[in-house]
């Protein structure tokens, strides 16, 4: 997996551990501000999905170091979403609740969790 740079944005591409099953690992980084993020993004999380349905594994996503992300960045999470339950790809998005917008954001994002292919965690 590759990393990403888009603006303000990184994501990290963490190497996968020794063990087979471990998940695709992002750690967001900067803020993700751009007006159309979905333009970088949604070709990522393309290679992203493929990547993990190749592995058979989830894909987890580390928001702790992120400053900031605007409503279209959530637009293309909700997305990501989207794609990874219709591949039956889990997907686990960690966040700092000790950061109020943090809270704030994934707690919106807890109408998408019905099943067990979609995991908030604080960490």
């Amino acid at each position: 997996m590759r990393n990403l740079i888009v603006g303000d944005l990184r994501i990290e591409a963490v190497p996968p551990e020794e063990a087979a099953a471990s998940p695709v690992r992002l750690v967001w980084k900067g803020k993700s501000n751009n007006r159309h993020p979905a333009e970088a993004l949604t070709p990522y999380f393309r290679e992203v999905l493929a990547t993990a349905s190749a592995r058979k594994v989830a894909i987890e996503l580390h928001f702790e170091e992120l400053e900031h992300f605007n409503s279209s960045t959530v637009t293309s999470i909700i997305q990501l979403i989207q794609d990874s339950r219709a591949r039956s790809i889990k997907l686990i998005l960690v966040y700092d609740q000790a950061l109020k917008w943090q809270k704030l954001s994934f707690d919106a994002l807890r109408v998408f969790a019905k099943d067990d292919l979609l995991e908030l965690r604080s960490a």
